[in-house]
């Protein structure tokens, strides 16, 4: 299993999560940052645990985010 940890506060909104993993992103609405769907609000920091199957197109949304608010730990 893996714990995506998203920064959500330091989101540009540039949408690379969403083309890596549209399964696991979107795109809000309201303020046009990404949303981890799923993901628990601690004071802007969402979180989630999902299986390891997510772990590849998860890997890459992080890779792909130019301000590096996504990470991906293994538990």
């Amino acid at each position: 299993m893996i714990r995506i940890i998203q920064l959500r506060d330091k989101c540009i909104g540039c949408n690379a999560c969403v083309e890596a993993s549209a399964s696991r992103w979107r795109m809000s609405r309201k303020d046009g940052k990404s949303v981890l769907i799923g993901g628990v609000n601690n004071k802007q920091i969402f979180s989630v645990i999902v299986g390891d199957d997510e772990k590849p197109e998860n890997l890459q949304a992080a890779r792909n985010c130019p301000t590096k608010v996504i990470q991906i730990i293994q538990i």
